[in-house]
């Protein structure tokens, strides 16, 4: 996975909005790191749930689906 095409200063400001007075390089690659890899991975949930579905083409339902089963596996595990 290509990192290069995400700068480190949406992370930053993110993380500056979510209340952090000062953040590291360090924390912000591992946060650019973990942001993508979560987002590689359910793009290939979602792609597979198309697929499934004889689509070719992701549709928001498809993104939907795979949120919604994320937030049911979190209420099911508390």
């Amino acid at each position: 996975m290509r990192t290069t095409e995400f700068p480190y200063t949406p992370f930053g400001r993110i993380s500056k909005d979510a209340g952090a007075k000062r953040i590291s390089d360090l924390a912000l690659k591992a946060i650019r790191d973990m942001v993508l890899e979560e987002a590689d991975e359910k793009s290939r949930q979602i792609a597979t749930i198309a697929e499934h579905s004889g689509r070719k083409t992701i549709m928001r339902k498809d993104v939907l689906f795979v949120l919604k089963k994320k937030n049911a596996s979190v209420i099911s595990n508390e």
